[in-house]
C-alpha cells in the first residue's frame, strides 16, 4: 500500500539537523524533503545540494506560508523557536522543534497554547538523546521500588569549553540567541523528568560568569557573556521529597564528566552518559553491577520516525510533547529567577496556574 506523500520543510539547517534529522527523514518511505531556509540563502543552497533537499526558500516565512508543505522541522537556535512554531501551527503545519523548547517560560506558554489550539496537528520537541536506550529500564526500576524510597537525585555535567579566557564566544553563551538556557541544564533535567515523573517543589540556584566578554570567531568586537559558565542547583522534588543536587560547568579542564545518580533506601543507580553504562548497587554495597539491556530495550534514536508516525497514525507524542517541554521550561525559568534574586529560594507552585 503506497503512502501519501508527506512534504517536510526545514527552518534552519545546523549541525544536528544535518547529522540527525535530514538523514532520518530520508529513510522514511513517502517523505519528501521539499524546501530549506537557513541564515543565508547561500548556506541554504549548500545544504540543499549536499543533503538532497529539492529547493531553497529565501526566508523561513515562505516555508510556513507554503500550502504544499505539510510539516516543518525547526532547527534554529532557541531565539526563533516560539515565533516559527506558532506561525507554522497557525498555517496548518505539523511541527518538530529542536530543543530547547524556547528562550523562556513565557514563550513556551505561547507555544503550548498554540499547540492546544490546533489539536489536529502534531507538535513535538526533539528529546534529550543520550539516555533513550536506558529510559524504560530506569523508569521501571523507580516505579517498581527497586531503589526503595528515592532520597537523592544527583547529576553532574562538566567540560572545559569555557576554561580558557581566549575561548571564542558561542551562541550558547549569547542570551539573545539561547535565552535562559544554561549549558546542558535543561536537557539533563528533561531526562530526570522521564525517570522520576516529578518536578522540584522548590530550588535554589547559584552560578557565575568567569569571562565577562568574548569575541565570536569572525569578529573582533567583544560581546557580553550573560549565560553562566558554572551553575549549581539545589532543591527538593515535590512528590518524592528527594533532594535535587545538580552541577554544570564549562570550566573543568581534563576529561569531561556526564553522570546521573538516583540514590534510594534500597539501592542506587548510576548512569554514566559518557561511557553509556547503567550500574546498580544495593544499599550498603560498594560493588556496582552493570545492567545489560536487551535488543528490545535498546530503543535508540527514532525521532523522525516517531514524528511521521504521529502524523500518519495519530500516535501520541511521548518524546517530547509540548506539555513536557513546558515543564522543563518552568524549571529553567525558576533557575533564572533564583539567579536573578541572589540565589533566593523559588517555588514551583508560583509558576503553575491553579
Amino acid at each position: 500500500m503506497s503512502l501519501k506523500k508527506l512534504s517536510i520543510g526545514f527552518i534552519g539547517a545546523g549541525g544536528n539537523t544535518r547529522k540527525m534529522h535530514i538523514p532520518g527523514f530520508h529513510k522514511i518511505e513517502g517523505v519528501e524533503l521539499s524546501v530549506v531556509a537557513n541564515r543565508t540563502e547561500a548556506s541554504a543552497r549548500k545544504v540543499a545540494k549536499q543533503d538532497g533537499i529539492k529547493r531553497v526558500a529565501k526566508d523561513w516565512r515562505e516555508i510556513v506560508e507554503d500550502p504544499t508543505v505539510d510539516a516543518v522541522c525547526i532547527g534554529t537556535w532557541p531565539y526563533l523557536h516560539a515565533e516559527a512554531t506558532i506561525a507554522a501551527l497557525e498555517h496548518g503545519k505539523h511541527v518538530l522543534c529542536e530543543a530547547r523548547m524556547a528562550c523562556n517560560l513565557e514563550e513556551a506558554r505561547r507555544m503550548y497554547a498554540a499547540a492546544k489550539a490546533h489539536p489536529e496537528l502534531v507538535s513535538q520537541i526533539v528529546p534529550a538523546p543520550f539516555s533513550l536506550d536506558f529510559d524504560a529500564t530506569i523508569s521501571q526500576m523507580v516505579r517498581n521500588g527497586d531503589l526503595g524510597e528515592l532520597l537523592e537525585v544527583r547529576l553532574v555535567h562538566t567540560g572545559g569549553q569555557c576554561a580558557s579566557p581566549d575561548a571564542p564566544m558561542t551562541w550558547r553563551q549569547d542570551r539573545s540567541l539561547s535565552g535562559l538556557n544554561v549549558l546542558t541544564m535543561g536537557i539533563m533535567h528533561e531526562t530526570v523528568e522521564r525517570w522520576v515523573d516529578d518536578e522540584p517543589e522548590w530550588l535554589i540556584a547559584d552560578g557565575a560568569v568567569f569571562q565577562a566578554q568574548r569575541c565570536y570567531p569572525e569578529s573582533k568586537e567583544p560581546v557580553a557573556v550573560e549565560v553562566p559558565d558554572s551553575l549549581s542547583i539545589f532543591g527538593r522534588f515535590g512528590r518524592h521529597g528527594a533532594r535535587m543536587i545538580y552541577h554544570f560547568s564549562g570550566v573543568e579542564s581534563g576529561k569531561p564528566r556526564m553522570e546521573f545518580r538516583l540514590n534510594g533506601s534500597k539501592g542506587a543507580l548510576r548512569f554514566d552518559a559518557t561511557e553509556m553504562q547503567l550500574l546498580y548497587a544495593a544499599a550498603g554495597e560498594s560493588e556496582e553491577k552493570k545492567i545489560t539491556l536487551s535488543r528490545q530495550q535498546s530503543r535508540g534514536w527514532q525521532v523522525e520516525a516517531d514524528f511521521v508516525a504521529s502524523i500518519r497514525e495519530e500516535k501520541p507524542v511521548t518524546l517530547t510533547g509540548f506539555d513536557q517541554g513546558l515543564c522543563y521550561m518552568t524549571f529553567t525559568q525558576m533557575v533564572a529567577d533564583s539567579l536573578a534574586l541572589d540565589s533566593k529560594r523559588v517555588y514551583w507552585k508560583d509558576y503553575v496556574s491553579s
